[in-house]
């Protein structure tokens, strides 16, 4: 819309500046037109005056002695007839007063307003007289004296201005109305095209523009869609990949807590063995390394406090012989369980997640635990609300929600470049779902939501399994 906006701006624009243009030109023909008139109305007048001049001698026999001049009748009708409007003629026969004859002004048409008679009279001025001789071969007959009245060229000029600018006026609209409805209809596509690529901006690669004109908005159309296209085609990769690459992630989980609990879990108990059995042994032999050996099992113990939290951690084998589920209460009554802790985590649960695929109940609970990861260690909270709903089967969505009441700043969260928040948003993403940060009545809220939609888990053609 700005565009069509500046287009019929630089429309009017360039209309009022021919105008101006115009208006500048019949003024200036206007002053060259009443100055012709009073040329051709000083000839006329002259022609006639001779004529007449030469009929008193033939015909009247009126001719004085003394000096040959016409009789002065001239102020006559007839006279009257060749002088245009607005032109004032004087004229003395012989060494007789001038005597002065007129047109009438309103003849030449309406007073003008006083800003164009101004104007005009400072731009041009007054128009320079007219001296024509009766005839040259006797100039003692005196001559023809010709003025155009200021009033008559100012109303000649508004008259003449008013009309051809009133027509270019009316014209210079109608062309300005035709050629803003013209280009408003030629850049009509631009606004679906707008649209189309507010679309791709959104993350919805599944629309498309419709067949637009065969010009270059049909170009740029085609080139949109090809360009969903390409975007919806890669980010089907790309959320196949990232699935991938979180399975992958899952089984190097499972992996790692295997060795750790076989191997670093057994050297740990056998440590706490060795301590145990030294301390006995020492006991009444050397006190002090009995103490040591307590140390050492007091480090063991510890370590395997450590341990097991990290297994816990690591492992989601439980989601499949438990579900999801009872993996998220036995997470809340873990962190509910532990001395240290900072806040109480309330859990609800709405609707069926039994059935949901392993791979979103798998990044729920890998989601559920980086959020009350982030609210024990980074707030203040006192308590921390966990909510899990599934909307109805024909919604097709799940939600997860974190809130807290510890304060803190949503939007510095929803910036952090930590790994844990892009993470979250990876693992969303794949999916094809939105994550939401916002602050709450006391806290931040966070909302992830991913829709239950039908999706191949297998891995990538050309991946396998790790």
């Amino acid at each position: 819309m700005r565009l069509i906006v500046r287009l019929v701006l630089q429309l009017v624009g360039i209309t009022l500046i021919c105008l101006t243009l115009t208006a500048g030109w019949v003024m200036v023909d206007a002053h060259r037109a009443i100055e012709t008139e009073a040329a051709t109305s000083a000839e006329r007048v002259a022609h006639h005056l001779e004529n007449l001049y030469w009929q008193a001698i033939l015909w009247r026999g009126s001719m004085r002695r003394d000096k040959i001049l016409p009789v002065p009748d001239w102020e006559s009708l007839s006279t009257l007839k060749l002088v245009s409007p607005g032109v004032c003629i004087s004229y003395a026969p012989g060494e007789e007063e001038p005597r002065t004859l007129c047109s009438q002004l309103e003849g030449v048409g309406s007073a003008a307003p006083a800003w164009f008679a101004a104007a005009y009279e400072r731009i041009f001025g007054a128009h320079p007289p007219i001296v024509r001789p009766l005839t040259v071969r006797q100039p003692e007959t005196g001559a023809i004296l010709v003025r155009a009245d200021a009033g008559a060229a100012i109303r000649q000029a508004w008259r003449q201005i008013s009309i051809i600018v009133g027509v270019a006026a009316t014209m210079a609209i109608c062309m300005c109305l035709l050629a803003a409805a013209a280009i408003v209809h030629a850049l009509a596509p631009t606004r679906a095209i707008v649209c189309g690529l507010r679309q791709l901006e959104q993350g919805n690669y599944a629309s498309r523009l419709k067949a637009l004109t065969k010009g270059e908005f049909g170009l740029i159309a085609r080139a949109v869609n090809d360009l969903a296209e390409r975007l919806a085609r890669t980010t089907a990769e790309r959320a196949a990949l990232t699935k991938r690459l979180f399975e992958v992630q899952e089984e190097e989980r499972r992996a790692l807590a295997r060795d750790l609990h076989d191997e670093f879990g057994q050297c740990l108990t056998a440590t706490l063995a060795f301590a145990g059995s030294i301390e006995t042994a020492a006991a009444r032999i050397d006190p002090g390394v009995a103490e040591d050996a307590r140390s050492i099992a007091r480090v063991a113990k510890r370590m395997m406090t450590t341990l097991r939290d990290a297994l816990a951690r690591l492992r989601s084998q439980d989601l499949d012989e438990l579900g999801l589920e009872a993996c998220l209460v036995q997470l809340a009554a873990s962190w509910n369980a532990k001395a240290e802790r900072k806040a109480l985590i309330h859990l609800r649960l709405t609707g069926d997640l039994a059935d949901l695929p392993q791979t979103i109940s798998t990044s729920l609970y890998r989601i559920a635990q980086e959020c009350l990861t982030n609210a024990m260690r980074h707030g203040d909270s006192k308590n921390v609300y966990l909510r899990v709903e599934r909307a109805a089967p024909d919604e097709g969505l799940v939600a997860l929600t974190v809130e807290d009441d510890g304060g803190g700043d949503a939007s510095r969260l929803a910036a952090a470049s930590g790994h844990g928040i892009l993470g979250i948003r990876e693992r969303i993403a794949a999916f094809g779902g939105s994550l939401s940060i916002s602050d709450a009545t006391k806290g931040v809220r966070v909302v992830a939501r991913i829709p239950l939609i039908a999706f191949d888990s297998a891995p990538m053609k050309g991946l396998a399994p790790a």
